[in-house]
């Protein structure tokens, strides 16, 4: 661990574990990939101006979020398929959330299921929702998460078709999965991922929250789950069904994949509680904005009616600051500790949280922010001398 510093070292070092089907699902985003580099550029962008003669020898971000008081403002995004990276990595990752007091969310095509993610990180556990065309089975879903007692329902809404991943068609990443020649042979470069692969018994994870709804025998079967929820995916939705799950649901519901104000302003009406401003890592639209570029323009719109978080193109602790500076309540990563759980299971996700709570604690001392609640726009870098002037605070 005291060799992997940032997000760079933790990616280097699955990439070494990882065979390149399993990497390349990570790291890849769809077409020409531009948007994986806008996401992060949108962070780039901005500059953070440092306050000084400023107390910051006691430095806290803690941060209050529905309630419950986590101890730093990043947790862990919905990742589906964790189980191909590492057999049991998204308990693995539940877990390293717990004990890192953020919450944890659990993909929709998740290889675990509702209620072991209960057990594990009752406190830390939300559930994120990819609705079935058999609108029963989503019912079912919300009933199970709420049967769990979940604290919150996270409904993703960002991917209304399938996206143009060229790399994972290039890697014969398919249902079944079957890995043509070619890849296999440069798995076999990655022994210790191929041992567990097979262990497991090979082929496609199981997607243990479709199993019940796949037909007798799918619980042993998951290529038939596969299958079946590959028939179930990326139904009509709108916004009746967000009213119809919001009735359903008693207690937090979050909206995953907002990035339009006008869309915040409704979800809004209808009585969401959170709305998550993301574009699925750069994973689903290549030309969408970068969350962080929308997200003044939806914190305009809403205000604090409702909680604002964000995910996406996350890579440092400032990167985290600058959405918090922007009007995010809180933030979510993916990737990096997907990379962390790939290379050492759930100590290592729990490493790559904590380098981007020292990092975060470090660019709030730098900038002159003890606490990660008075952070605003005023430590960011002003457009013009009218800027500077009304951004200027005691």
């Amino acid at each position: 661990m005291a060799q992997l510093l940032n997000y760079d070292d933790l990616r280097r070092a699955a990439k070494r574990q990882l065979p390149k089907i399993a990497f390349d699902f990570i790291e890849g985003g769809l077409d020409d990939e531009a948007g994986l580099t806008r996401n992060v550029w949108g962070f780039e962008r901005h500059r953070i101006v440092p306050r000084y003669m400023v107390d910051v020898s006691q430095r806290t971000q803690t941060t209050e979020l529905f309630g419950r008081t986590y101890s730093q403002p990043v947790g862990i995004a919905p990742t589906g398929g964790a189980a191909l990276f590492r057999p049991g990595a998204d308990m693995m990752l539940a877990a390293a959330a717990r004990k890192a007091n953020v919450p944890f969310i659990m993909s929709g095509a998740s290889t675990d299921t509702i209620e072991n993610l209960a057990r594990v990180a009752p406190d830390h556990g939300w559930y994120q929702m990819y609705t079935a065309k058999d609108k029963n089975i989503s019912y079912d879903m919300i009933k199970r998460a709420n049967d769990a007692g979940l604290s919150t329902l996270v409904i993703t809404v960002d991917v209304p078709v399938h996206s143009n991943r060229e790399r994972n068609k290039r890697n014969g990443m398919s249902r079944p999965l079957k890995m043509p020649l070619h890849i296999l042979l440069e798995a076999a470069t990655h022994p210790s991922w191929l041992i567990n692969y097979y262990k497991n018994g090979g082929g496609t994870p199981m997607l243990s929250n479709w199993a019940k709804y796949a037909g007798p025998g799918a619980e042993k079967d998951p290529e038939k789950v596969a299958a079946f929820q590959a028939t179930q995916t990326t139904p009509p939705l709108d916004w009746s069904d967000i009213e119809k799950f919001r009735e359903l649901w008693p207690r937090k519901l979050v909206i995953k994949g907002i990035m339009h104000p006008g869309d915040a302003e409704r979800a809004h009406r209808i009585g969401i509680d959170g709305i998550m401003v993301s574009n699925h890592g750069g994973r689903q639209l290549d030309r969408a904005p970068s969350p962080v570029e929308v997200l003044p323009a939806i914190r305009d719109a809403v205000g604090d009616k409702m909680t604002l978080m964000l995910d996406s193109g996350i890579r440092r602790g400032s990167d985290v600051v600058t959405a918090m500076c922007l009007g995010a309540k809180y933030c979510f990563v993916g990737r990096m500790t997907l990379y962390g759980v790939a290379i050492g299971g759930e100590p290592m996700a729990g490493h790559a949280l904590n380098i981007l709570k020292n990092e975060v604690d470090l660019v709030m001392g730098n900038m002159g922010a003890p606490d990660i609640k008075s952070l605003g726009p005023d430590f960011l870098m002003w457009d013009d001398q009218a800027d500077l002037r009304r951004n200027t605070r005691p």
